[in-house]
């Protein structure tokens, strides 16, 4: 990631700088992260979530997208 650019207003500097940390611990996390829960009736879109995990809190599961269904990952089925 490069930089903030010389002619970045100083005000907009502490707050462009927190928003570049955040973007690179979001893409090397360093610890784990929390995982988004829904109830199964609440599940969103697969195809708008493609290669995405989430826990399916009424099942106490995790389940991935494989761009079209969401995959239990205890048994393989789709929900």
């Amino acid at each position: 990631m490069r930089p903030l650019p010389a002619d970045a207003p100083a005000n907009l500097r502490p707050v462009l700088n927190d928003l570049i940390e955040a973007v690179r611990a979001w893409r090397a996390p360093e610890a784990p992260t929390p995982i988004y829960a829904c109830v199964q009736a609440a599940l969103p879109s697969a195809a708008t979530w493609p290669n995405t995990v989430l826990l399916v809190s009424d099942l106490n599961i995790l389940a991935h997208s494989d761009g079209v269904h969401w995959i239990r990952q205890d048994t393989g089925a789709t929900l």
